[in-house]
């Protein structure tokens, strides 16, 4: 809600983005070490008006402040934290250690640190990096209201066959041919809300959050290229969007909303010829041109209808 200054209306906001921290865990125990990079952004809803209309620093927390505390919140994390356990730990602080912050926003995007793997075991200390990217934002407010969405970026799938676009609106500007038979690929983006609303209705298990990132990431996956031998056929990258969506809805109780934005990455066949050579390279599913610019954009989302009775 904004304020009225001067027969104004004014909203503001302050923080800090782009604040990188690495952590390591070490178990004593079995000499298995854990890693975690994250990028934090931290914004804050605040009474401190009279620095923008009289010039009174007195009540804004500096944003230096705010960098500073990330360091030492990660420091106290003793035991390994998921991604959204460490904004809400941040989100906490801010909105109970200062009176004037109303509400917290932590945003976090985690590098994708993967363990190695040699001879097929999992090496105690070694990591590699991977591909797409786990983020979340947790909002937090005074009264203790929460909200916390958890997502995906750039999780490229594709598969080479089970694909096809047929019966879309056809005019003069047309020239798409339809077909049952093409390659499908997309980087997929994807975030999902939890129904927790308060601190207190977040379930009590270890990396409860980072488990659920790898479950709902693996039923993108499996929803989208089907089972590994037959697959299954896609219709539209719209109908496979949906069926991913409307799977991780069904699968995991805790998912109250998913939005999915899947880009269509077309490969298109190459057929090559010349006034003397008609057929130099004949398309025959096997010979394409990768592009990405322009591409087709879907998005959609899907929400529980929560019963009247």
């Amino acid at each position: 809600m904004g304020e009225i200054i001067d027969g104004y209306k004014f909203e503001q906001r302050h923080g800090k983005s782009r604040v990188r921290v690495a952590r390591v865990w070490r178990n004593k125990e079995d000499g298995v070490h854990s890693f975690a990079e994250w990028s934090v952004d931290i914004s804050l809803l605040s009474d401190c008006l009279s620095a923008y209309v009289h010039s009174d620093n007195s009540d804004i927390v500096a944003t230096d402040t705010m960098k500073n505390t990330v360091y030492v919140k990660a420091k106290e994390c003793s035991e390994q934290v998921s991604m959204e356990e460490f904004a809400i730990v941040l989100a906490k602080h801010f909105t109970s250690f200062y009176p004037q912050v109303t509400t917290a926003i932590i945003k976090i995007v985690e590098k994708p640190w993967e363990r190695c793997y040699i001879d097929g075991q999992p090496h105690k200390h070694g990591f590699k990096l991977g591909s797409e990217k786990h983020t979340t934002e947790v909002v937090l407010t005074k009264n203790g209201a929460l909200r916390v969405t958890s997502g995906i970026e750039g999780l490229s799938l594709l598969k080479t066959t089970q694909s096809g676009f047929e019966g879309f609106v056809r005019d003069k500007n047309t020239i798409l041919p339809e077909t049952r038979e093409r390659m499908l690929a997309t980087e997929v983006s994807a975030s999902w809300r939890y129904p927790f609303e308060s601190l207190t209705s977040i379930p009590v298990k270890p990396l409860y959050f980072t488990n659920m990132y790898l479950d709902v990431k693996k039923v993108l996956a499996e929803t989208f290229f089907g089972p590994p031998n037959e697959g299954v056929y896609s219709p539209s990258v719209q109908a496979t969007l949906y069926q991913m969506g409307k799977a991780v809805l069904g699968r995991f109780p805790d998912v109250s909303f998913i939005q999915l934005k899947m880009p269509n990455i077309h490969f298109l066949p190459v057929n090559l010829s010349s006034k003397d050579n008609p057929v130099i390279v004949k398309f025959q599913d096997d010979v394409y041109l990768p592009t990405d610019e322009p591409h087709g954009t879907i998005e959609a989302s899907l929400s529980r209808v929560l019963s009247k009775l």
